[in-house]
């Protein structure tokens, strides 16, 4: 299972420039969640500081029990074995097999025998839908494969939890949702804790748990899906409208005169999007830190936008929820929102071709 990261007053600058402060969050253990912002507010060196490759100004992060950026050397490089890192582009070795890639944590790592490594290799392979592609070389294979490859290099230590920075880089929106459904899909099977930095605002919409903004050199929001995507927070609406109006300019902020000259004319960044049903696991598993549609939105008094959580086929999840997980047939450990119960049936379909709620 998966651990939480609970981080506090965190602040990172180099030299005088302020990446950002004062950032306070907890990422819950066994979720996804998805870390958005607009381009250079720190996101990537957020993940860096979370893994240790880089020491904060101020803060704290908890791993569990450790606080990492004051833990010594030998502790912090076993608390990273903790850590599984997807890099934007996979980070793969050009020179080396995908099946030696993948196996380089292991025979770094672990004294495990040749063939207990290629058992270990191979199933993750399997994992991430590569099978077959073992002896190709990165520079052989499509963009979308060598992120898998790096995902399931990313895997092979058994992490309970998983850094992803922008898997959507350089692929096209298909296989930017085939991705997505094998997160999903991995989150399910292996319950790590995901923290996924990207700007696909369809990912933010239908894959986590939990959402969070940074803007402006601090933490804008972070906490679950529906509060983010029912927020009347300007910076919020303009990000998920990807409006022109708005707090945020081509830099990064506007200044007040922009601001002021918008709200003269009248310009509104939009009105919120419906909220759609949120993508399900393949094999019709509820996922551990997934809720009823509509549960967070009704028990804070929100409205949600309308049209909300309204499936292609036109059913109200809200309204379908208790039905069908009542129609769950116990596996293992069965419960709503548990893992073990399984769905009889095909699962509601979700916008990226997997599953949705």
């Amino acid at each position: 299972m998966g651990v939480e990261i609970r981080v506090e007053g965190l602040t990172k600058s180099f030299g005088r420039q302020v990446i950002w402060q004062d950032v306070s969050l907890t990422i819950p253990a066994g979720e996804i969640s998805v870390l958005l912002g607009p381009s250079g507010t720190g996101k990537s060196v957020f993940l860096k500081s979370l893994v240790g490759l880089l020491k904060p100004d101020r803060g704290h992060i908890w791993i569990g029990e450790r606080d990492l950026p004051h833990l010594p050397e030998a502790q912090l490089y076993e608390t990273r074995k903790l850590f599984g890192v997807l890099f934007q582009d996979g980070a793969l070795f050009g020179s080396m097999s995908l099946f030696d890639n993948i196996a380089f944590p292991l025979r770094e790592h672990t004294r495990k025998s040749e063939s207990e490594v290629k058992r270990i290799v191979l199933e993750k392979m399997d994992m991430v839908g590569l099978l077959g592609a073992e002896h190709k070389l990165p520079g052989e294979i499509s963009g979308g494969m060598r992120k898998r490859a790096g995902l399931a290099r990313a895997l092979v230590l058994d992490p309970e939890i998983l850094l992803v920075d922008e898997p959507d880089s350089g692929l096209d929106p298909v296989r930017t949702a085939f991705l997505n459904q094998v997160f999903i899909d991995l989150n399910a099977q292996i319950g790590a804790t995901f923290l996924i930095v990207t700007h696909d605002i369809n990912t933010a919409r239908t894959v986590p748990d939990n959402i969070g903004l940074l803007y402006q050199r601090h933490l804008a929001m972070f906490g679950p899906r529906e509060m983010l995507l029912s927020s009347e927070e300007p910076v919020v609406r303009q990000f998920l409208n990807a409006s022109k109006i708005g707090p945020i300019g081509m830099s990064e902020e506007k200044d007040e005169s922009e601001l002021e000259a918008e709200a003269k004319m009248g310009h509104d960044p939009g009105k919120l999007p419906p909220i759609p049903p949120q993508q399900m696991p393949s094999n019709g598993l509820l996922r551990s830190g997934m809720h009823a549609p509509g549960a967070w939105c009704a028990a804070h008094g929100v409205t949600p936008p309308p049209g909300s959580f309204i499936d292609d086929l036109g059913r109200d999840w809200v309204a379908e929820w208790p039905r069908y997980v009542s129609s769950m047939t116990p596996v293992g450990a069965a419960g709503p929102g548990g893992p073990g119960g399984q769905f009889p049936g095909s699962p509601p379909p979700g916008p990226a071709g997997g599953a949705g709620r």
